[in-house]
């Protein structure tokens, strides 16, 4: 059953937030530290501020209200997710899928501009926002795949595309695997690629300067992301008990992963943030990293690459291609690894040259018999 859904954050919670926030303990700082212990206090506090003071979640929670969200229960979870419809009645769908520390909101600014020649499925991942908390072990990136291609089934949609960075973009690739007859292709911007020495590939001295990139990554891995993959319970606590934790936890992300040109700006990022506190969470959310497997799932469909500049790494094609029906490169100066609110015209504008491709889409991709629902509405 695919129930509609409206945001309703009782207002009790609001008020619990802002006198938690007018009651935070604050550390001390050394002097000049500026980033060398990690964020900074000023910054950290101006936003505080600012979430208490000026921020309104309601204006903004009324303006969310006005998509069509829905809520259904796939695999005993909850799953909430916006389905928009083109208002051209063949429009190929795509479903598209955010990662950490994201949420739905990553895609508000694309919605209207893809909407023009695609029906959208905009999912929450399970654990996640309004499809949170799970409450059982495994899921992964694999589980949350196959409960997609349940979700597009349950939609009506026979051929579909699939979008996503960061998380978003594993599952992507693992719908194309789980469900190759139903994919006809895969986009994503974000495409994490291993050194491999066995390779034989020639690669240039760009190449060699990103697996340099990522070979200090893994090398060091992230405390972020070391904690959640090992004891997200443990940091849920924190981050469940203390708005400014969770502030703090997402607003760092925020800061070193976007680029400084095209930064996202603190109403956006506060309600997504907002998001995560006030549906609690932060732990469920942190358990995918551990609930994913390590390895890769041959994704057979064709997949589309888009590699922004102040990414967290930037994919090296020709290893990508061993592994990839590659058939769309775009390589873009400006975006980091929010590339759908930092610089969405660049983003919508390379998934519809994708999904537009001959080579993608060849035909019409509704089943055949198929009325589309009016727009905004859902089956």
């Amino acid at each position: 059953m695919i129930t509609p859904f409206r945001i309703d954050i009782p207002q009790a919670d609001l008020d619990d937030l802002d006198d938690r926030l007018a009651r935070t303990r604050w550390p001390n700082e050394v002097a000049d530290a500026g980033s060398d212990y990690g964020f900074p206090l000023a910054r950290l506090k101006e936003l505080a501020d600012h979430w208490r003071s000026d921020y309104d979640w309601r204006e903004h929670e009324a303006e969310l209200n006005e998509l069509p969200h829905f809520t259904t229960e796939i695999d005993g979870q909850n799953i909430h997710f916006v389905h928009v419809r083109s208002a051209s009645p063949d429009a190929l769908a795509l479903i598209l899928t955010h990662g950490w520390p994201g949420s739905f909101l990553e895609f508000l600014d694309v919605i209207e501009p893809l909407s023009r020649d695609f029906h959208l499925v905009v999912p929450s991942i399970p654990g996640y926002g309004f499809s949170g908390p799970t409450h059982e072990r495994g899921w992964g990136v694999l589980r949350i795949a196959r409960a997609w291609a349940e979700l597009m089934r349950r939609l009506g949609y026979e051929h579909y595309g699939a979008q996503g960075g960061d998380f978003g973009a594993g599952i992507s690739t693992a719908l194309g695997a789980v469900a190759p007859e139903h994919v006809v292709g895969v986009h994503v911007n974000y495409l994490p690629t291993r050194p491999d020495p066995d390779a034989d590939v020639v690669l240039s001295a760009t190449d060699e300067a990103r697996l340099d990139t990522i070979r200090q990554l893994m090398a060091s891995r992230p405390p972020y992301q070391a904690l959640q993959a090992s004891t997200p319970q443990t940091i849920g606590y924190a981050l469940t008990d203390s708005p400014v934790a969770q502030l703090v936890w997402i607003a760092e992300r925020f800061a070193q992963w976007t680029d400084p040109r095209s930064q996202v700006g603190d109403d956006r990022m506060l309600t997504n943030i907002s998001l995560y506190w006030l549906t609690a969470t932060a732990a469920s959310a942190g358990r995918l990293h551990h609930d994913t497997a390590r390895g890769f799932e041959p994704c057979p469909v064709p997949l589309g690459v888009a590699v922004f500049a102040h990414d967290i790494t930037q994919s090296v094609r020709p290893l990508a291609e061993r592994l990839y029906d590659i058939r769309h490169w775009s390589e873009f100066e400006r975006g980091g690894h929010f590339a759908a609110m930092e610089v969405p015209e660049l983003l919508a504008a390379d998934v519809r040259d994708f999904f537009l491709r001959p080579d993608v889409r060849p035909g019409r991709s509704r089943s055949a018999g198929t009325t589309p629902a009016p727009h905004g509405t859902t089956r």
